[in-house]
C-alpha cells in the first residue's frame, strides 16, 4: 500500500500530485521548487539561494517520512540554464558530503513559477 507524505515544512503541491509517496521502503519525492513554505513564495535571489531552498524542502519531506539524505539513492536536477550548473552543484554537494547519490542534471526550456531549479529525489531504506 502506498503512503502519501505531507509536511507543512515544505511547500504544498501546486497541482494534482503529492509531496512524496512511500511504498515498500522507497520514498519518491516530487520535484521541489524554491518556494518558502512559510510564505508560499519563490525565494529571492539567484541559483544559490534557490538551490538552498529546494534542498531544505527536500530535507523537510525526507525527515517527515523518517528518511535522511543518507538514504537518497537518486536525484534529478532540472535547471532553466546549464550556466547555473556549477553554482547549483556547489550547494547540492553540501548535502551529500559522503557517498552522494546517482544523479542526472538537465537544462529544460521552462520550470514552474519561472524558477531556476527543480530537484526530485528517490530514497530507499
Amino acid at each position: 500500500m502506498k503512503k502519501v507524505i505531507f509536511t507543512e515544512k515544505a511547500p504544498k503541491a501546486i497541482g494534482p500530485y503529492s509531496q512524496a509517496i512511500e511504498k515498500n521502503g522507497q520514498l519518491f519525492v516530487s520535484g521541489q521548487v524554491p518556494v518558502d513554505p512559510a510564505t508560499s513564495k519563490v525565494v529571492e535571489g539567484g541559483i544559490t539561494e534557490q538551490t538552498e531552498q529546494v534542498m531544505k524542502n527536500i530535507e523537510s519531506i525526507l525527515q517527515s517520512a523518517g528518511y535522511s539524505f543518507s538514504d537518497v539513492v537518486k536525484s534529478t536536477c532540472l535547471l532553466s540554464d546549464m550556466s547555473n550548473f556549477a553554482a547549483m552543484n556547489e550547494v547540492y554537494g553540501k548535502y551529500y558530503p559522503e557517498n552522494p547519490p546517482a544523479r542526472a542534471a538537465f537544462a529544460v526550456k521552462e520550470l514552474p513559477l519561472g524558477v531556476l531549479v527543480e530537484i526530485e529525489t528517490l530514497a530507499i531504506k
